[in-house]
């Protein structure tokens, strides 16, 4: 259609600063006559467009036309393009064109490469980011999906969902969405989503409201405050952890912590999972368990 075309050759010129009838004549599949016609248009509805003849000449706009028309701040404008990768980062269609068009807008600009977004978990394979693709596609489309689901206790079930919303938290990537199994919203988190299939039913868009976790029912759990003593090699994953405030630097090196976790099996990994770079100081039974754990897995080792 004209409007289309007469619409990206003003975002061609915002884009360029010159450029020539024939190609914009060859780009749309139309002879010189038609875009000349096209750029009589463009002036006569007040688009400053003009024309120079001769070597180096071309089609251009007005150079201050993309300031006038600039009225979104530069934050409001990294803010735009942050949403923008985000949407990106899980292939929303036509984004790649929706930057360029957002670029033509502003001159003088940052580049808006200026943030990356990977969805996929470290170590994990390509299907944890195709999974979430598919999702979003079929909420976007309202189709229906199955899949079996692993709950914390190790337990599958298949189940026949209504995807909704897909919702980052605590770290990981969940589906908001109604459970035709269960008869009622559930939030289940991806990774535990395993033989996903888009179906061709198409659903009607229930409210989003009152979503239960697909998870086994929290029990009560006893609190426990650690004193820690961490080694300078895994100073960085401190400072990620811990506030500053709350770790002290020792004169040998080393940095003490405070921190009141959960008692449970999570807390035995997560004081393991910084090997022989922590060390338990308190309570002194949490000692004797984490040194019991490492034996036993070091028992592994010497088989």
């Amino acid at each position: 259609m004209k409007i289309n075309r007469l619409l990206e050759i003003v975002l061609i010129l915002l884009n360029k600063e010159t450029t020539t009838a024939k190609e914009l004549a060859d780009r749309f599949g139309v002879s010189t006559r038609t875009i000349y016609r096209d750029i009589d248009v463009l002036s006569t509805a007040g688009i400053p467009v003009y024309m120079n003849k001769g070597s180096g000449g071309g089609i251009c706009l007005l150079e201050n036309y993309a300031l006038n028309r600039a009225l979104i701040t530069e934050h409001e404008r990294d803010n735009i393009l942050l949403a923008l990768r985000t949407l990106q980062a899980t292939k929303y269609p036509e984004v790649e064109a929706i930057l360029g068009k957002i670029g033509a807008l502003f001159k003088n600009t940052t580049p808006s490469n200026w943030v990356r977004i990977e969805l996929s978990p470290l170590g994990s394979g390509p299907n944890a980011e195709n999974k979430i693709v598919d999702i979003k596609k079929a909420i976007l489309e309202c189709k229906v999906i199955d899949f079996d689901y692993i709950d914390a206790n190790g337990i599958r079930s298949h189940r026949n969902i209504e995807p909704m919303q897909l919702l980052f938290k605590n770290q990981a990537w969940y589906l908001n969405g109604y459970c035709r199994t269960r008869y009622d919203t559930r939030a289940f988190r991806i990774s535990s989503i395993k033989n996903l299939v888009t179906t061709d039913e198409v659903f009607i868009r229930r409210p989003l409201e009152d979503v239960k976790e697909e998870e086994p029912a929290a029990v009560s759990k006893k609190y426990i405050t650690l004193k820690l003593r961490f080694q300078p090699e895994d100073l960085y994953r401190v400072y990620d952890d811990y506030e500053e405030e709350s770790i002290i630097r020792n004169a040998d090196g080393t940095y003490d912590v405070t921190v009141t976790l959960p008692e449970d099996e999570w807390v035995y990994g997560y004081i393991m999972s910084f090997g022989c770079y922590v060390e338990v100081l308190e309570p002194q039974y949490i000692r004797e368990i984490v040194q019991e754990r490492m034996k036993k897995a070091l028992e592994l080792y010497q088989k």
